[in-house]
């Protein structure tokens, strides 16, 4: 508890001095810094247009009292304000305080929170309690608010879907199909996710979609979407193997290379042999993926196809799509531990499937995918760049990479890549 002695005289004679917590000092300083700082707003309003005068040289902007008081949620606290007016009479113009706009109730950081609170799958009834005792009001989340809030989410997401996609350039694409309940529907939703890098290394959120089934046809409707608005093909897809989305990819990006995600081959595998050999399968399937060199790799699925030749199907899942697998080797190294995975999508989608667990669902489809759409939305300022990001901008120029290396010239000159300028690292045409 922080003591603040209030009356020194009491304090002299053994009275027992004023007391306040750290909580409400800071919500009374920020009630006065708040109090100060709408006059100094008016005060500034004023200033500038003292020279606006009437016929009768009186002023047409002038001082107009105080507005009733108001509470607004603000970080420190529920704040009383009570916000200075001016009398603009000038014709079409309104004084509106930058501060603290009218009507407003909830700072712009609290109104972001409830959202955030809520995708994150704190329940709507958890809202009053927990607001309560952060904030010192109630000011939860009723069921209309957070209809509202879906509704304004499915705008955005309609908004976002149709950007124009010609200023961007994604150099490396995942893809995968995430499932999960809609509680009003017996189907399960599909979203459709598409994560993309680009040429900084950074991650993006490029597309995100209801489809069937993961369907070559609802694939190829999102990556159309993607090419007719501009968007450029990338260099490298990473995918599951199961998906419709190679056939789409292969009519919409056909220049695009395939890369398979080996937790998704692991799994494959796993599920072709027996439990009592799988730790050993395991071992044999790290060491393909982990080998330095592609002859390495060959060398390992050979090793792997020798010991395990008693179980044909779960060796037809490596030796029957090398390609694929094994196309990381033509990249960076330093970007093979996120070419070999489609972790970005799965990990992101760990908190969706929170939030859905705490409402059973979404009441809807459009609910269900607006939701997913916002999460991942705010999800990504957090998304780190891609290791090795200086790299990516060779992968797009063309640089030619073997077992992970960039390949040089005698005169040091690096085979297909682009002039790179040392004042400022960009890309040279």
């Amino acid at each position: 508890m922080l003591k603040l002695v209030h009356d020194a005289a009491a304090d002299a004679v053994g009275g027992e001095p004023s007391t306040i917590d750290l909580d409400e000092l800071c919500r009374l300083a920020a009630k006065e810094m708040l109090g100060v700082a709408l006059l100094a707003e008016r005060r500034a309003y004023l200033e500038a247009h003292a020279d606006e005068l009437d016929a009768t040289g009186r002023r047409l902007v002038v001082g107009n009292g105080y507005a009733r008081p108001r509470v607004v949620t603000t970080g420190a606290g529920a704040v009383e304000v009570t916000a200075p007016r001016v009398d603009d009479r000038r014709e079409g113009c309104r004084f509106t305080s930058a501060i603290l706009p009218a009507y407003m109730r909830k700072s712009p950081k609290v109104t972001e929170v409830l959202p955030i609170l809520y995708l994150r799958g704190l329940s709507t009834g958890d809202f009053a309690p927990a607001l309560g005792e952060f904030f010192g009001t109630e000011a939860g989340l009723s069921s209309s608010t957070v209809n509202r809030l879906t509704v304004a989410w499915q705008a955005e997401h309609a908004e976002w879907s149709e950007r124009d996609l010609s200023g961007v350039d994604y150099v490396y694409m995942w893809a995968d199909g995430v499932h999960f309940n809609i509680r009003l529907e017996e189907d399960r939703l599909c979203c459709l996710v598409i994560v993309g890098v680009r040429l900084d290394g950074t991650k993006e959120l490029v597309a995100l979609a209801d489809g069937y089934r993961e369907s070559i046809d609802s694939w190829a409707e999102v990556l159309r979407s993607l090419r007719d608005r501009g968007l450029a093909a990338p260099v490298l897809a990473v995918g599951d193997g199961a998906l419709g989305f190679w056939g789409a990819l292969r009519e919409v990006f056909p220049k695009t290379r395939e890369q398979r995600c080996w937790v998704h081959v692991t799994r494959n595998v796993m599920d072709a042999l027996p439990k009592r050999v799988h730790d050993e399968a395991k071992q044999a399937l790290a060491a393909i993926y982990g080998a330095p060199t592609r002859t390495g790799a060959l060398e390992a699925v050979k090793r792997f196809a020798d010991e395990f030749s008693a179980f044909e199907k779960a060796v037809a899942k490596i030796t029957g799509q090398l390609d694929v697998l094994l196309a990381y080797y033509d990249f960076p190294q330093e970007h093979w531990v996120h070419l070999r995975t489609t972790n970005p999508i799965e990990s992101t989608f760990s908190t969706v499937r929170l939030r859905t667990k705490v409402t059973r669902g979404a009441g809807s489809r459009k609910a269900g995918l607006a939701m997913a759409y916002k999460l991942l939305d705010s999800a990504q300022a957090r998304w780190r760049k891609i290791t090795g990001a200086e790299l990516v901008a060779l992968v797009r120029a063309g640089a030619t990479f073997i077992d992970g290396k960039l390949q040089e010239r005698s005169d040091t000159t690096a085979i297909g890549a682009p002039d790179i300028d040392t004042e400022d690292g960009s890309v040279a045409a």
